[in-house]
């Protein structure tokens, strides 16, 4: 046994040799990698490769397991053992790498002893995808997944503890929506006095602090709030009936593990011995539920690393709260805390001006980013007319990048609100640009899809009334509305399920006009229930789709409309197959159902797909593009009217924007307008105080001169620069000329100085005969090359031009837009 002397040198030479299989990495990723027991905080900046220090630990722990941070030596170590190891340290050699990791080796971790926690599918996958390929088949048994899936699995396994059953259905958004309307219907309350989403929103605060239907409604009839109390009664009977129909929601998924682990030693001391590390990711955006859930995972080996950012905390509105990351020193004492600083995506000025807005921010802990890249362009702040010369200037830059070889899906457009979608979308379709809005209508949302699911879930938890009443008459088989809601009302009045007053419809008279229909109706789902313990999941859902009548009914109508959603339907079995090959244990109908249930939108954004990408700027975190666009920055919009005179709220604004220009790797642009219309009324908006945050040195500006928050105007008020603006024809490629040829103030029609507040100026161009084009013409245009005129058809003071290009195929384009960047020949 090596005497004490020898045991510091043993591990110094340990630690050395585990640290040169991470030199990749930078000295603070190498840092958290080693850092193995014990709680971590890694303050993981935006692209600083967060994912790559998980990947690695990962690794490191199940190869090494405690080697790197443990001054333990086995007693079975010599010195021969001791000299050989810090002569491999000095120089590793291939001869002796596999005896050297032997005694590097200290309680290496098991894959299901590891459990890794991201926030969205599409990060788990990547996280399961990288381990793989980086530590084999093992990996598959880890548990990399996020919050909602990692208890689905939890709650299969105990969930009847709580009075459920384990063939729970999940419900969606949607499906929840819909609950509560029906609700609201039955206790003759206004939807718009009390709109579901706002009472749903409600109902999730209360179960983020844990508190049931009827200790919320204690509570509110206490305060005296009489709103709040008519929502409290509306979560009372929203619990019953999800309870009811052995249905969860997103927020129960979490709350009903928290409360499995908290009331139940047995199952809280299986997971606690099960989970030796437990890493989570994102942690800043967290909620009171998964920071209690996170704590009772780790509560055994307190080997807890959490990772996040403070600055891209942004889900402020679905319950996260930022004190968990803030605070997380406080709860773990002892915790060892490292700063990943170095971004490895964008450019200098991208990060030195993320930095200057950040850095306005006071309720962080506070790190700047830095990068080994070049400084790059300047941001770019372009102030237009209004929202449809903001849309083509963004049209017009997407295209010229495209005629200098981008590809479309380099670019990405982020605003605040979706409403601001519209006017882009129409300056896209106008020049021909593909894009593809995130957040749009999902796959799985479509009707024809949740029809096929509402088949499975119906078959997979016959409890399931809210699906059920879904389709008990789709496709048409003479069960009308009226006999689902006197079933619907029978089975509330006996505290049975609607599918148990269906099965026995004969038994009740108010149904013995319909009880012929309803049994054939119950005859096909018991066949279908039959069959689904016989058949594969692939050759299950066609005998669904074809004995249910649904396919056959859509080939009946024959329409344009009806031909895709029969293509859609038939489209199910992809992700059936999908979720068969990538399954964890034994696959099953339940399984596929969970899956589809915890989809988001996000995580069908196919990075290949060769199309500019528009979305929110919450959505856009995570993402990564080389050109970035965030549009709309303006006060009131973003920030927005709430957050202006609240602290917190402006500070959440103000991460949300750091986030959103931390998306762009080579190029940001930011753009605002002089006036806007939304939402119908038409307003002059200040430029975003955000814009003025970040240092002249990093920005170069165009379009019309922006309004300037004078330097003595300490108590905020706003006065536009009085600096004079020379728009060009295009309407979007404009500059600021101060000085004509000879040093004079240029004055042109087009010029015009404002001194004051801003005022509305009219987007509107004087009537222009239309560019002169005609069929056969021959011509080239600057991002899609050479082509040919098909045909020239007046629109309005416009006309649609059709296009035959050499390279991309024929296209169809508004003939103004189109003539700003192409010529004849």
């Amino acid at each position: 046994m090596l005497d004490n002397a020898q045991q510091l040198r043993f591990c110094k030479a340990r630690r050395a040799v585990i640290a040169g299989e991470f030199q990749n990495l930078n000295p603070q990723q190498r840092q958290a990698v080693l850092s193995t027991e014990g709680p971590l905080l890694v303050l993981a900046g935006a692209g600083s490769g967060k994912t790559t220090v998980l990947i690695n630990r990962v690794a490191n722990l199940m190869k090494y397991g405690r080697g790197s941070d443990s001054d333990e030596v086995p007693e079975w170590v010599t010195e021969d053992d001791l000299l050989f190891l810090e002569a491999y340290a000095a120089h590793p050699v291939d001869e002796g790498r596999e005896e050297a990791e032997r005694l590097c080796r200290l309680d290496p971790a098991v894959p299901w002893s590891i459990i890794a926690i991201t926030f969205t599918n599409k990060a788990a996958g990547e996280l399961k995808a990288r381990l793989e390929k980086m530590l084999g088949p093992d990996a598959n048994d880890i548990w990399a997944s996020t919050f909602h899936s990692a208890c689905v699995r939890i709650l299969r396994r105990d969930i009847d503890r709580l009075g459920f059953d384990k063939s729970f259905t999940i419900y969606d958004s949607a499906d929840t929506e819909r609950v509560v309307k029906d609700i609201l219907k039955d206790f003759n309350m206004d939807d718009k006095s009390f709109p579901p989403r706002s009472i749903l929103s409600e109902i999730s605060k209360a179960k983020d602090e844990m508190l049931s239907g009827p200790d919320y409604l204690a509570r509110c009839e206490k305060q005296g709030d009489y709103r709040l109390t008519r929502m409290a009664k509306v979560y009372v009977e929203y619990e019953r009936r999800l309870r009811e129909a052995n249905a969860l929601d997103f927020d129960d998924l979490i709350l009903d593990t928290v409360r499995l682990l908290q009331e139940y030693d047995d199952v809280r001391d299986y997971y606690q011995r099960k989970f030796r590390y437990v890493l989570i990711d994102e942690y800043q955006d967290t909620n009171q539920l998964q920071y209690r859930l996170s704590a009772l995972l780790a509560g055994r080996w307190e080997n807890i690393c959490v990772v996040g950012d403070d600055d891209q905390s942004i889900y402020r509105f679905r319950g996260a709260t930022i004190e968990n990351i803030l605070s997380f020193e406080n709860q773990y004492k002892g915790a060892r805390v490292i700063r990943l600083e170095e971004n490895y995506r964008s450019t200098g000025n991208i990060l030195e001006a993320s930095n200057a807005v950040i850095r306005h921010n006071q309720g962080r802990k506070g790190k700047e980013l830095w990068t080994r890249h070049e400084k790059g362009d300047k941001l770019h702040l372009y102030t237009a007319m209004n929202e449809s010369d903001e849309a083509q200037y963004v049209a017009a830059q997407i295209l010229a990048g495209y005629s200098q070889g981008r590809a479309w899906r380099d670019n990405a457009v982020l605003y605040r609100m979706n409403a601001q979608s519209n006017q882009i979308e129409q300056a896209f379709k106008r020049n021909g640009v593909p894009y593809r809005i995130i957040g749009g209508i999902r796959f799985f949302d479509r009707a024809e899809v949740k029809d096929m699911l509402a088949y499975l879930c119906a078959l997979n938890n016959p409890a399931d009334d809210l699906r059920l009443a879904r389709i008990i008459n789709v496709p048409a088989r003479g069960i009308g509305q009226k006999t689902v809601d006197t079933a619907q009302a029978i089975a509330a009045q006996e505290g049975k399920s609607l599918w148990d007053v269906v099965k026995h419809a004969r038994a009740y008279p108010d149904l013995s006009k319909a009880a012929a229909k309803l049994a054939q109706f119950t005859d096909l789902m018991d066949g279908l229930r039959k069959l689904s313990g016989e058949l594969s999941l692939p050759d299950f859902y066609e005998e669904v789709l074809a004995r249910t009548g649904y396919a056959v009914a859509l080939e009946a109508k024959n329409t344009v409309e009806d031909r895709t959603r029969l293509e859609n339907v038939r489209e199910l079995l992809t992700s059936i197959n999908n979720y068969l090959e990538n399954a964890e244990g034994e696959p099953s109908l339940s399984g596929f159902l969970d899956e589809i249930a915890l989809y988001t939108d996000l995580d069908n954004h196919d990075p290949n797909e060769d199309c500019v990408v528009m979305m929110t700027m919450h959505s856009a975190k995570g993402l990564e593009f080389p050109v970035v666009f965030v549009v709309g920055v303006e006060e009131g919009i973003f920030p927005g009217a709430r957050a202006i005179g609240d602290d917190e709220e402006m500070e959440e604004e103000r991460r949300l924007c750091y986030v959103a220009m931390t998306r762009a790797k080579e190029r940001l642009y930011m753009t605002c307008a002089a006036q806007r219309m939304l939402f119908g009324r038409t307003s002059a908006n200040r430029p975003s105080r955000f814009t003025g945050e970040i240092p002249e040195e990093f920005v170069e500006k165009s379009g019309r001169s922006p309004l300037s928050r004078s330097e003595d105007d300490a108590a905020g008020r706003w006065q536009s620069a009085p600096a004079p603006r020379t728009f060009n024809r295009g309407g979007y490629g404009t500059s600021w000329s101060s000085e004509t040829r000879t040093g004079r103030t240029a004055s042109t029609p087009q010029t015009r100085r404002t001194t004051g507040a801003a005022r509305p100026v009219s987007g509107a161009r004087p009537a222009t005969s239309l560019p002169s084009f005609q069929k056969g013409d021959a011509v080239t245009h600057k991002a899609f090359g050479k082509g040919m005129v098909l045909s020239v058809q007046p629109m309005g003071g416009d006309a649609l031009i059709e296009i035959a290009f050499d390279s991309v195929g024929t296209k169809r384009l508004m003939l103004r837009s189109a003539a700003q960047h192409m010529t004849k020949g």
